[in-house]
């Protein structure tokens, strides 16, 4: 079923949109990286962001919830406040790292440490152009495609947000 909600012009802007900040994201991310911003104690931070992961994770798993139960509008709902819990996030991620430095793993697992954390970053870059599309593709009407998008989005989407807890549960003891 392919019901249009929003004009076809803003359709094609909205994919230019998405393929845009999908692919400044993660490089002004990665610059943001290498400025380093004195004078402010945020490092408090990791642990409201891993709440936030763990929130999204609990948000994400409602939102499926509410769609089998055919709860369209709670759904929807659920959906938006999963991407805002992402963006409020990365904004904290990033605020962060520009002002403290990196915490090197000192635990024993350091090969189930790096493979979650590698997989957890790799997966978060793809993961917005993945939960974006989808999103889109609900919004102008293609619940088929959203459906089938839907598949790929939810299991990598709840995986970072899991794995971003798991992470900071593991490098946490680290912490100055």
């Amino acid at each position: 079923m392919n019901i249009t909600t929003i004009d076809p012009e803003k359709v094609k802007t909205f994919r230019k949109l998405i393929i845009a900040v999908s692919i400044v994201i993660p490089i002004v991310v990665a610059i943001l990286f290498g400025v380093k911003i004195e004078g402010f104690d945020l490092t408090f931070l990791p642990k409201i962001y891993a709440g936030i992961n763990g929130i999204t994770a609990v948000v994400l798993i409602s939102a499926l919830i509410a769609i089998k139960a055919r709860k369209i509008q709670l759904h929807r709902g659920l959906i938006r406040f999963a991407l805002l819990l992402s963006l409020l996030f990365l904004v904290l991620y990033v605020a962060y790292h520009m002002t403290s430095d990196s915490t090197p793993y000192g635990g024993e697992s350091r090969m189930l440490y790096f493979s979650l954390l590698i997989s957890h970053i790799l997966l978060s870059v793809a993961v917005i152009p993945v939960v974006l599309f989808t999103y889109l593709f609900a919004w102008e009407g293609n619940f088929v495609r959203h459906k089938k998008w839907t598949k790929i989005a939810f299991p990598i989407w709840l995986y970072v947000a899991v794995s971003g807890v798991i992470v900071y549960i593991m490098i946490s003891p680290f912490y100055k």
